[in-house]
């Protein structure tokens, strides 16, 4: 297969010569602070591959679309070739990492009500905030697209923070991506650990990619945990 793209987490191929769908391979690679710190996580490419399919297949059930089609292989999943959009779309339900420190208080303080954040996806800038004006002046995305994706955002917060609740943990916050097909808005990208922070709502101990930019151990344990909750989808 052509393979048109590489990242931190996954590559992406054309799928069987057809530049409208893609195979999403995920990688056992690890990486935080955009980059900084780098490392391997075993079986991360199965369990994110594996937590990606079941959530999209879940969020379809309830009317919500993506660019998921189907589960290939232990790595790979067949997607739809969309025009991504350039920003990522931050849902915050507690406080944590960067909301904590900008906000001068404690992490785990429940919000009034969700926060979504906007950032420039770029990697080499450090994905900087930005909001709905950066996005018009720079033409990023059409306002509308822009108004869409945080309505489809918030919708799966409430989706996503049932079913988590259901199984034992918080949806503390999680970034999606969006991007367009035929002018439709579709959800892209993934849902794992990896774009999540999910904690043990008795113990509060972190089941996501935080327990590898904290050094606090039991990785490849927290994200079992995730894929063993969510293969029951």
């Amino acid at each position: 297969m052509k393979k048109i793209y590489e990242g931190k987490a996954k590559i992406l191929y054309v799928y069987d010569n057809d530049e409208t769908k893609l195979v999403t391979y995920f990688k056992d690679d690890a990486t935080a602070f955009n980059g900084q710190k780098k490392g391997t996580i075993m079986q991360k490419g199965e369990f994110n591959n594996a937590i990606s399919a079941s959530l999209f297949k879940l969020l379809k059930s309830k009317g919500i679309e993506s660019h998921f089609i189907e589960k290939l292989s232990e790595r790979e999943m067949l997607v739809h070739h969309l025009k991504m959009l350039p920003v990522e779309f931050i849902v915050r339900n507690y406080t944590a990492g960067s909301l904590a420190k900008k906000m001068g208080v404690e992490e785990g303080i429940k919000l009034i009500s969700p926060v979504v954040e906007m950032c420039f996806k770029s990697d080499e800038l450090g994905d900087p905030f930005i909001n709905d004006t950066y996005i018009k002046a720079f033409d990023l995305a059409k306002p509308e697209e822009v108004e869409e994706a945080k309505k489809i955002a918030l919708a799966v917060n409430e989706i996503l923070k049932d079913f988590f609740d259901k199984n034992g943990l918080m949806l503390v916050d999680y970034k999606l991506e969006f991007g367009v097909l035929n002018g439709k808005v579709l959800l892209a990208d993934e849902i794992t650990p990896d774009t999540m922070r999910l904690w043990d709502k008795v113990t509060l101990e972190k089941v996501d990619k935080d327990r590898f930019r904290r050094d606090l151990g039991g990785v490849e344990e927290a994200y079992k945990r995730v894929y063993d909750i969510t293969s029951s989808i």
